[in-house]
């Protein structure tokens, strides 16, 4: 239910939606959180691209001119994971100012792994690896969640979007939020 609006999901495909590579769309942050691969086929034969090199820049793909989508394929789901996503939604059109997918694997009470993907405030969906790393051998608590959360900002850079509905610097304020909240839903349905 936070994926998009209505009209979307129930007309809209998941393969226009990323084909489209509108950077506050909700698709290209959850694939890239969760390490999808993009099958293109063309006059040259198929392909596959990995999440992290589809999304190129705003509305940019790795797509050639002659090439379409095909497929999406999607890791399935282990033993232990939980997953998440936290939006900061514009009211008028649903997109995201900021979206944020978390991916967390849990082992004997610790986390062994986190994708943590960001997207709307940035001109393509990227994944946070501090935040990742700081997350790797801690156990789930607030506080190791809010200091992994905190390291957001290192990744933001000078691309911060902005608009009249929110601006660059109250994005990059907000972005560490969202990260804590989609990764405390992730560790909570992993548990």
């Amino acid at each position: 239910g936070h994926i998009g609006d209505a009209q979307v999901r129930n007309f809209g495909t998941i393969g226009g939606n990323v084909a489209h590579a509108d950077p506050a769309s909700d698709l290209p942050t959850v694939l890239v959180a969760l390490d999808a691969r993009f099958v293109a086929a063309g006059a040259q034969g198929e392909r596959t691209i990995p999440a992290s090199e589809f999304f190129q820049g705003m509305m940019t793909t790795a797509l050639g001119a002659n090439e379409i989508l095909t497929a999406i394929e999607i890791p399935a789901k282990q033993a232990g994971q939980g997953m998440a996503y936290a939006k900061f939604v514009h009211p008028a059109s649903r997109y995201a100012v900021i979206g944020v997918a978390a991916l967390v694997t849990m082992k004997g009470g610790s986390c062994v792994g986190a994708h943590v993907a960001i997207g709307g405030l940035l001109p393509v969906a990227a994944r946070l690896p501090d935040v990742e790393a700081a997350l790797t051998g801690s156990k789930p608590s607030a506080d190791a969640i809010a200091k992994a959360a905190a390291l957001t900002v290192r990744h933001l850079g000078d691309e911060v979007l902005g608009d009249i509905f929110a601006s660059a610097e109250y994005r990059r304020a907000m972005a560490p939020v969202f990260v804590r909240r989609a990764l405390a839903a992730a560790f909570e349905r992993a548990a």
